[in-house]
């Protein structure tokens, strides 16, 4: 080569690399994961496992966890939201189970909901007699057996699914479902209380019998640590993250208070813009917002989704459980053996039903839990907490009417529905949905993937469900950029 042609190709490769430079600076982040609650992280370590280290984690809030958050509480650490580690000791292990009580050591202890029977209270004070709540318990599991049987002969397609009322219609004959106030605590106990969401609008053929149960064992342990359920998500934040002595995640690569308002998406790349005007680019972007937020108008995605998208995340439903801690100046419900859940056998569905002491969780604490859903939930969002609080006295003063009940000194109520960064609690499998739906919420628009434990094939709802759904989805981006693997196949709704 002579020194003119020489000159021409260092010329000409230096040019080269300044654009492959230019190209790769515009480009970004290879991977940006909108989200770092347990699916986002999840799908972060998988990627990273994948040599996909080129990331940009982007979370609204000023914490990793997502629904996984703890709260100062009466000086103790509540949870927020997810609490418990539910399925366990079966014939599968629940993934998360290891990390909470091998690896993590996370105080934690089974759930005894054993003599429940011996526990639910009258709407005007007392107690039920055992003996006749324990027959309507049995009467309850006899339906859901029957249940059982009936969902397991409909078809896998999902076309002949009905919902859990109307099985408990066709089992039991009563025509409006459980109508008397024991009935109905104990339905609520065994449906809304794990849903979220009443029978009437859940699956029967998705949900009984549960997945979760079914594979992992019917024990469910609750998380009770000072250092939070949400330590299992720094946790695996912190295998691909640079993190702390502490644990606190400080790698650059995290970004917290950055909240997404717009997904630009094309053949080419995608263009991630924040409310603070930061524009984000890369080859993908991996989205682990809740499914009430995609129902929502936060996120505004260009080009629009396609209507088979839109379709698929409008058709579940988003429910809302809610966790209220009220702290007392002392003790005055039974404790001891079998006394750890108590019901109150409301007239009005739902009101205040399910309660928690925790007589070993947090000793001389004094705090109670009461847990409502759906239509209460968003009921008492919209009130003060005074009111909630004013609401919650008559109710226990109702339920112990021979006991000195003091004033409640504190209480927390969680707004899950209210905010903006979540709209709900978790997603429930209503009637009208299958697997069908199901593939197409997981299912990638070109360069946007979607995760998120309503994207859990088997175990939506769960904490579960969401770390399994976080390694799932990061898969199915790991196939279409490294394998050229890229179309998904969604299967026909009645194959």
């Amino acid at each position: 080569m002579t020194p003119t042609g020489a000159t021409a190709a260092l010329v000409l490769a230096v040019l080269t690399l300044a654009h492959h430079a230019s190209l790769a600076a515009a480009a970004g982040p290879r991977v940006i994961i909108v989200g770092a609650g347990m699916s986002g992280i999840s799908a972060g370590k998988r990627l990273s496992e994948a040599g996909i280290t080129d990331l940009v984690i982007l979370e609204a809030t000023d914490h990793v966890g997502g629904r996984m958050h703890k709260r100062d509480f009466g000086g103790i650490s509540v949870e927020m939201g997810a609490n418990w580690v539910e399925g366990v000791n079966g014939g599968k292990m629940n993934p998360i189970w290891p990390i909470v009580n091998s690896t993590l050591k996370l105080t934690n202890f089974r759930s005894d909901f054993d003599d429940l029977a011996s526990n639910v209270y009258r709407e005007k004070g007392g107690v039920y007699k055992k003996a006749y709540v324990q027959k309507r318990i049995d009467l309850s599991d006899k339906v859901q057996e029957g249940g059982e049987e009936h969902s397991a002969k409909l078809h896998l397609s999902g076309q002949d699914d009905m919902s859990i009322l109307a099985m408990q219609r066709l089992n039991d004959h009563l025509p409006n479902g459980p109508s008397t106030a024991v009935d109905m605590i104990l339905d609520y106990f065994k449906y809304d209380y794990e849903f979220a969401e009443p029978p009437r609008v859940t699956s029967l053929q998705n949900t009984i019998p549960l997945a979760t149960f079914n594979d992992f064992g019917d024990d469910v342990y609750f998380v009770a640590d000072q250092r939070g359920y949400e330590a299992v998500v720094y946790h695996l934040a912190g295998q691909y993250l640079k993190a702390d002595k502490s644990g606190g995640i400080i790698d650059p690569r995290l970004q917290l208070n950055k909240v997404v308002r717009e997904i630009s998406y094309s053949g080419s790349g995608v263009r991630v813009e924040t409310e603070d005007n930061k524009v984000y680019k890369a080859d993908y972007v991996m989205v682990s917002t809740s499914l009430g937020v995609l129902q929502s108008d936060l996120i505004k995605f260009e080009p629009q989704l396609p209507t088979w998208k839109v379709l698929s995340i409008y058709q579940f439903d988003m429910a809302v459980y809610t966790k209220i801690f009220v702290k007392f100046p002392k003790k005055f419900w039974p404790e001891g053996k079998g006394r750890e859940f108590f019901l109150y056998a409301s007239s009005r569905r739902g009101y205040y039903g399910v309660w928690q002491e925790f007589e070993a969780q947090y000793p001389d604490a004094n705090v109670l839990l009461v847990t409502v859903t759906d239509e209460e939930s968003r009921r008492i969002e919209q009130q003060s907490d005074n009111q909630t609080k004013v609401e919650i006295m008559e109710v226990l003063r109702s339920m112990f009417r021979d006991e000195d009940v003091p004033d409640a000194t504190d209480i927390l109520v969680p707004r899950w529905w209210s905010d903006r960064f979540y709209r709900g609690t978790f997603s429930n499998w209503p009637i009208g949905v299958n697997r069908y739906e199901y593939d197409q919420l997981r299912a990638p628009v070109g360069r946007v993937y979607f995760t998120g434990e309503h994207t859990s094939e088997h175990y939506n709802g769960y904490v579960h469900g969401a770390y399994l759904s976080g390694i799932d989805s990061a898969d199915i981006l790991i196939n279409c950029a490294q394998k050229s693997m890229c179309k998904y196949h969604v299967q026909g709704k009645y194959d």
